[in-house]
């Protein structure tokens, strides 16, 4: 990175108007700049354009076919337009260079927002569903933040660059170099987030070979997922530079942990955090964060499907491995869904642990605040908090506690996600019908298959 590239980003501040975004790239001879967005499926999408175009792109005038994006819109209505938010604006922290290695000049993005050509807000847009899903809880006096714990593992690549999933280091929880490899890559991908305006406050070795956790300042809930967008695709490219593979599938190797993103949220009421009591029954706690968890707790069922969903996120979600499978809360303890760290005061907040890095953090955090919301709303209460390691109770101790159990699949997920009319409505018809039919079809290819654990099983035994 170098020295004009980091005095460039530190003259980018979120309340940059067009004119100066205009005048920054040009100072900064910046070349192309992408205007960045996500499909339903939670997929960074974007449109590139050159310098000659800048003008347009910032008016919002960029136009695209709608119809080539999961879950868009038809064909015959597929011009959609993208209307960038300034707030976004950052410069990439690396070079930009073609397959002649020829500097190409430095370049931008921008995150935008989908509408359709006469100026209405596009309803198969998830940035906008989150933002509407905001608007709703302002309305109520609230404001969420969130700050979620996104792990992904660092695989080692072939010779001619194929992905494998061999690890390329065989340290643990916390683990040093030698033992950790990927340290080298972690600290890279810290310094160009950094770039990005990022404020980091963690980095380390996960449970499992290969596993990383980078933990970045909770925020807003959109500028939240604005940067998990960001956080996924610098991950991956830094990786790619250093001759690795990330990934952020939920369980890509048998027998060890799977990847995460418990995610921490708060509501926040005139400036502060409406999850504080100290007078609180349980341990300062408030009436408002035990009633949102009791929202969470009531909606899990059919919220995992979007937080958790693809055919193996469900490969996580089972005994053994750390990852919650039963729906209880409790003060401290990690074994149950929800868990409450021990910080009070601004801090208080509740982490709800099922999610997994695989979704689309705008739709994710809709669904969560949707189902806390309506927690407040009709004033929830959860069951008691467990003090117990439900991980290690017996199923008749669960059922005498009234502890129930995440769906086991894709499809069962789905087929809870479908009753719950809370969640629909928070996606609004056009996202919903179009995630379910997506997913129906990636569980319908998935039991359609024939797996290599069936031929090693039954090929030669029946």
């Amino acid at each position: 990175m170098t020295k004009e590239t980091l005095e460039a980003g530190r003259e980018i501040t979120p309340s940059m108007t067009k004119e100066e975004i205009y005048a920054h790239m040009t100072k900064y001879n910046v070349r192309f700049l992408r205007m960045q967005f996500t499909d339903i499926t939670g997929n960074n999408k974007n449109v590139e354009v050159p310098a000659s175009q800048f003008e347009t792109a910032l008016d919002g005038q960029v136009l695209f076919d709608g119809s080539s994006i999961e879950g868009f819109t038809r064909i015959e209505e597929s011009d959609m337009v993208l209307k960038p938010d300034f707030s976004t604006y950052r410069l990439d922290p690396w070079p930009s260079f073609g397959q002649q290695h020829t500097d190409h000049g430095k370049v931008a993005h921008i995150i935008c927002d989908v509408y359709t050509p006469d100026g209405s807000p596009f309803e198969g847009c998830p940035r906008l569903t989150l933002k509407r899903m905001c608007e709703e809880a302002a309305a109520l006096g609230y404001t969420m933040k969130c700050g979620p714990e996104a792990e992904f593992f660092l695989f080692s690549r072939t010779a001619d660059g194929a992905a494998t999933t061999i690890t390329h280091d065989s340290a643990g929880y916390f683990d040093l170099a030698p033992t950790d490899l990927g340290e080298e890559c972690r600290r890279e991908i810290v310094i160009a987030l950094e770039a990005l305006g990022f404020e980091i406050e963690a980095a380390h070795h996960e449970v499992a070979p290969g596993q990383h956790e980078i933990d970045f300042k909770y925020d807003d809930a959109v500028s939240t997922a604005d940067r998990l967008s960001t956080f996924r695709f610098v991950v991956r490219k830094v990786a790619q530079d250093m001759g690795l593979h990330a990934t952020f599938m939920p369980k890509p190797i048998h027998g060890q942990n799977g990847s995460g993103m418990h995610v921490h949220q708060s509501l926040y009421k005139d400036g502060k955090n409406a999850f504080y009591d100290p007078d609180g029954e349980w341990e300062g706690v408030s009436e408002t964060m035990t009633w949102y968890v009791g929202g969470l707790l009531d909606h899990a069922r059919g919220l995992v499907a979007i937080t958790n969903p693809i055919v193996n996120s469900y490969k996580r979600l089972v005994p053994g491995y750390e990852a919650p499978t039963h729906l209880a809360w409790s003060m401290r303890n990690r074994s149950p869904l929800i868990r409450v760290p021990a910080t009070r005061g601004e801090g208080t907040r509740c982490e709800l642990r099922m999610p997994d890095p695989a979704c689309n953090p705008y739709l994710a955090f809709t669904a969560m605040l949707a189902a806390g919301l309506d927690g407040v709303k009709n004033q929830t209460e959860p069951p008691l908090p467990i003090t117990g390691n439900v991980y290690k109770m017996s199923k008749r101790e669960r059922s005498r506690l009234k502890i129930k159990s995440l769906p086991s699949n894709l499809g069962e997920a789905l087929d809870l996600l479908e009753k719950d009319t809370v969640l629909k409505e928070a996606l609004g018809e056009h996202i919903f019908s179009n995630f379910v039919t997506a997913k129906r079809a990636e569980w319908g290819e998935y039991i359609a298959a024939v797996h290599p654990w069936e031929i090693d099983r039954y090929l030669t035994t029946l």
